[in-house]
């Protein structure tokens, strides 16, 4: 049987800087390196991937895996990588011989030599468009539908985003597949490095509500600090803790943080490292998810493998995510987050419940299904149309 030459576009990729795009789009490569395949069924697939070039030193295991092309240096400024992928991008997947080349930073190059697919996280930018500046926001509306009406097939994480994509861009659904994320199990964390990070963090001894999340408007931090104000007002022991990095929001976090008197009340991490987000994780007595929009909501899924009861809003992805094994609740309702809470402090049966549903739906996501479906994909769109 033939096989597939899919080129991949991680030139937007640069490490640290996209968010989840970055998790999602490394972890499912790395699963399709190691993925478990009937080739009888499915056909035998070859990946070459064209990386920014701080992306080997970073993923080394990654770059390995695959035959790897670094692109220019000046691909890392995104005026100059937009123009690179309608350039050397396309004259080096002509010069590979690729049949497809998979662009999953959710847009496609203007100039294109080669076929390919395109992966849309989410629309935020066609939800909020004022959550973004002009100049993202116009070449977002100028290029996503482009790429999705010229995609073979369009790739999404969720069932939410894919029924957006088919409704908002008026593409036909057989044109639209999801590979949804799966799931590292996660490592056992050892009492030495959970007691060091809640001494670090001043909440040995103390319950603590977390919230991963880079504080964008959309993540709604504020309706969750104002909640737990409520709660802190009657409890004096509860802490939330709220760990990512700064965006656009940050200025008026800050503000309401100290107009609600909760400087000692709420812990800001900033970006933490992997064994110390896991310690956080390993004794919160719940995730609280307010966040008014998701594309997938991975914090959700990762919280439900560790154990961690999870509270979330009742919007976009995250109820497909939670598959009922979560309290849902309007990400705007300050009353009723804070209600949620103050019962999860003080009913650890119903906690223990909400766990154990988390635990088997968090058993669901597997990386080899998303590899065998994303392998699909690829030879399904390089099927020449009929």
């Amino acid at each position: 049987m033939t096989s597939i030459r899919v080129g991949v576009n991680l030139m937007w990729l640069v490490p640290g800087v996209v968010g989840g795009s970055e998790e999602y789009s490394v972890r499912l490569l790395e699963a399709f390196a190691r993925r478990t395949v009937d080739h009888a069924q499915s056909g035998p697939v070859e990946l070459v991937l064209f990386v920014d070039p701080a992306l080997p030193a970073v993923y080394p295991d990654l770059v390995a895996a695959f035959p790897t092309v670094v692109a220019p240096k000046l691909a890392s400024a995104k005026g100059a990588r937009v123009l690179l992928e309608s350039t050397w991008l396309a004259r080096q997947a002509r010069s590979e011989g690729l049949d497809l080349v998979h662009h999953l930073g959710g847009t496609m190059p203007v100039l294109r030599l080669t076929p390919g697919l395109v992966t849309i996280h989410d629309l935020q930018p066609f939800v909020y468009p004022h959550h973004f500046s002009r100049v993202k926001r116009g070449y977002l509306h100028a290029t996503v539908p482009t790429s999705v009406r010229q995609a073979r097939l369009v790739v999404t994480l969720s069932n939410f985003t894919r029924l957006d994509v088919i409704e908002r861009m008026g593409v036909d659904a057989d044109r639209v597949v999801l590979v949804p994320p799966g799931l590292d199990q996660p490592a056992p964390v050892e009492l030495a490095t959970v007691e060091r990070a809640l001494h670090r963090h001043g909440l040995t001894g103390r319950p603590y509500f977390l919230y991963p999340a880079i504080t964008y408007t959309h993540k709604n931090h504020d309706t969750l600090v104002r909640a737990f104000a409520q709660v802190a007002a009657t409890h004096p022991e509860p802490m939330l803790v709220l760990t990512g990095g700064v965006a656009e929001a940050e200025p008026h976090l800050v503000s309401e943080i100290e107009r609600l008197d909760l400087g000692d009340r709420v812990v800001r991490t900033g970006r933490v490292p992997v064994a110390e987000f896991d310690a956080l994780f390993a004794s919160a007595t719940a995730l609280t998810f307010p966040s008014r929009y998701e594309g997938f909501g991975m914090p959700v899924l990762e919280a439900m493998s560790r154990g961690v009861a999870v509270i979330a809003s009742s919007n976009t992805a995250l109820p497909e995510v939670l598959g009922g094994a979560g309290l849902l609740l309007d990400p705007d309702d300050q009353n009723g987050w804070a209600d949620a809470m103050t019962a999860l402090l003080g009913d650890p049966i119903r906690r223990k419940g909400l766990v154990e549903r988390g635990h088997r739906r968090a058993a669901e996501f597997d990386w080899n299904t998303s590899a065998l479906a994303l392998a699909g994909a690829y030879q399904r769109a390089g099927r020449p149309r009929s």
